[in-house]
């Protein structure tokens, strides 16, 4: 009956969780840090860039502060029921924030906290809070949100970044396959697949985008790459096809097997926000608030609609039945944000 968000007001040191009603009324907010934002970020991070993991009954939030990634469980209502430290990050190098968004899983919740350090993958249990299994990761800046897919006839937990591509047991965290050297260092987007395929993007610092078998005894094996980047937002995969809307404003279709190009278009534009997918047509925000609507088929680009939804579009938007949210924000002698429902 809600949309839940995550904010941080960075001149009040706090991080915070709210929700909306679906008619557009405020509900509640609650905070949840008092003060320990990170003193640097990247200009397009912000200090609530995780998404909220919701599992029916209890609302899951990420947070980057005083050191560590801090797992907060709260009822629907703004209670907090428990907060947990998850570990230590403390970027060296790269101090651009944090970005990966909880990911839910049998009765866990599962996190990801990639930095140039002491990086590591965790599973927590929902009810408790507490540690099931961790494992450690290279020790690279990436942002990517881990992902659990069916592949081959099991459960992996695909993840990209730190210059490899990798396939996990999300039972107890055990590597099962990687393909060192596939994408690149720092990736944002979360991993797409079909079959037994999986795709991966990334963007710095080199660009590259991937397709891997994930199953039987060539798993790990690269199967084709291109220098193409997309680099914050994810793709989209259909009917042995995967949709693509690179940084450089250029759309892509490309075949799942082979790689072969079925079409490029260019829109024009930046982006950030992932693509959504209902039925056979696509929508993507450019980051100047600009939606394209097109059609997820092979044989031709085809542009249903284009629009105006705001100055700024950097969130992926959500469907819930008729209606669709949008993040958005306009340049009205200063940035305000605003929640869009769009039926």
């Amino acid at each position: 009956d809600a949309v839940f968000l995550t904010t941080a007001d960075k001149a009040l040191d706090t991080q915070s969780v709210l929700a909306v009603s679906r008619s557009g009324k405020p509900l509640w907010q609650n905070t949840v840090h008092f003060g320990g934002i990170p003193k640097e970020n990247h200009p397009k991070n912000t200090e609530a860039s995780p998404t909220l993991a919701f599992d029916g009954e209890s609302l899951f939030a990420s947070f980057y502060n005083s050191g560590a990634i801090w797992l907060t469980k709260l009822q629907p209502d703004g209670k907090i029921l428990w907060q947990k430290n998850t570990g230590a990050y403390q970027p060296n190098r790269y101090k651009y924030g944090y970005a990966a968004s909880p990911l839910i899983y049998r009765d866990w919740i599962i996190l990801n906290a990639d930095f140039d350090g002491a990086a590591f993958l965790t599973a927590i249990d929902r009810s408790s809070g507490q540690v099931i299994w961790k494992t450690k990761r290279p020790g690279m800046i990436s942002f990517s949100s881990p992902m659990i897919a069916s592949v081959g006839g099991r459960d992996q937990l695909l993840l990209s970044g730190s210059e490899m591509v990798a396939g996990y047991d999300p039972s107890d965290g055990q590597l099962l396959w990687k393909t060192p050297g596939a994408t690149t260092m720092a990736t944002c987007g979360t991993m797409v697949w079909e079959g037994d395929y999986v795709l991966a993007s990334g963007g710095y610092p080199k660009s590259e985008t991937v397709c891997i078998k994930a199953t039987g005894p060539d798993a790990g094996k690269l199967v084709w790459s291109n220098r193409t980047k997309c680099y914050e937002q994810s793709m989209i995969v259909r009917d042995g096809y995967v949709y693509a809307v690179a940084d450089n404003g250029v759309a892509y279709c490309w075949q799942i097997s082979d790689g072969k190009t079925m079409w490029r278009e260019r829109i024009g534009g930046k982006y950030s926000s992932s693509p959504l997918l209902v039925d056979d047509t696509l929508c993507v925000f450019s980051e100047s608030g600009d939606a394209f609507v097109f059609k997820a088929i092979p044989e031709r680009f085809q542009l249903i609609e284009k629009s105006k939804l705001g100055d700024e579009a950097f969130a992926s938007p959500v469907i819930v039945n008729d209606t669709l949210y949008a993040r958005v924000a306009k340049r009205e002698g200063g940035r305000q944000e605003y929640l869009l429902a769009i039926q």
